[in-house]
């Protein structure tokens, strides 16, 4: 599968935990996986954002990836988040992200000393990540997190490099989805913002990493499927749905909402609780987000 650019809707996991052991759980995981690709996506993202990959050890997300694998259909695809802090770390974890059967991996920018970050020390780490992976290379800009933004023209730079094949944009910015669809025609575009996939596909882009998914996967899955077959009324409508839940869970609430929907929309996924220090929901918190998703 990693030869062949990618189109469609991934969800970018939660990572569930054990209300006990705060370990995580693999049998929700594979469960969540499962009913997510059976509602129609193309594929996952293991430790991504959406999946708390900051507060997961290494080993946690290397297990994650070959559980996931386990279950995975032929033909959908298992992208994993390996951006690190230090270059050596992300070379290492996208190393062990294809030894576990990842088809590719989403790497986010270096944030800790983002101050001292230049566009030749992030060219420089993505192009070392790239050189080393065994899988292609999707970047990762979330200035929401990392604060710093990357910019088109910086992207530009990696273009010529064979292993790098595509972006995910979750700046929330059109312009600059539509800024890096212009620049980089070979790769795959993916919108990072549920409030934007119809915009997306008007701009020409691939298709979307979404949080929404996680939770609404049959809508992002009949969204594209509209838009696709032409019928841009249905996409609309489709999209005015979706925007409304992500600006009110996922852009409002993080991963504790999203967990928080799943719980409540049912159909055999499981949230459960997020990992400290993140904090759980507030009961009147909970009971807008269960109205919102049972709408």
């Amino acid at each position: 599968m990693s030869g062949r650019p990618f189109a469609g809707v991934l969800a970018p996991i939660t990572t569930p935990f054990d209300g006990a052991t705060g370990a995580v759980a693999p049998v929700h995981l594979r469960q969540n996986v499962v009913r997510l690709l059976d509602a129609g996506l193309d594929g996952v993202v293991v430790a991504g954002s959406t999946g708390e990959s900051a507060l997961l050890d290494p080993d946690e997300q290397r297990r994650m990836i070959g559980w996931v694998r386990e279950v995975l259909p032929d033909g959908r695809w298992l992208v994993a988040g390996t951006g690190a802090e230090s270059t050596r770390q992300a070379v290492a974890l996208t190393g062990a992200a294809a030894a576990e059967g990842a088809h590719a991996v989403l790497v986010r920018p270096p944030a800790y000393f983002a101050n001292a970050t230049s566009p030749a020390t992030l060219a420089a780490y993505y192009r070392a990540i790239a050189d080393a992976s065994p899988v292609p290379v999707w970047i990762y800009n979330i200035p929401k997190y990392t604060h710093l933004a990357l910019a088109a023209g910086l992207l530009q730079q990696l273009a010529e490099h064979p292993n790098i094949r595509g972006v995910k944009d979750s700046s929330g910015d059109v312009k600059n989805l539509a800024a890096y669809r212009n620049a980089l025609p070979r790769w795959s575009v993916l919108v990072g913002s549920g409030s934007l996939l119809y915009s997306a596909l008007e701009l020409g882009c691939d298709g979307g990493i979404l949080a929404v998914a996680c939770f609404a996967a049959r809508r992002c899955a009949d969204l594209v499927a509209a838009f696709r077959a032409g019928d841009r009324g249905r996409a609309g409508a489709l999209q005015e749905s979706l925007g409304r839940l992500d600006k009110e869970i996922v852009a409002k609430l993080g991963p504790a909402g999203v967990k928080a929907a799943m719980d409540a929309v049912g159909g055999g996924l499981y949230g459960g609780p997020v990992r400290a220090p993140l904090a759980p929901l507030a009961p009147a918190e909970r009971e807008r987000v269960a109205s919102l998703v049972c709408a």
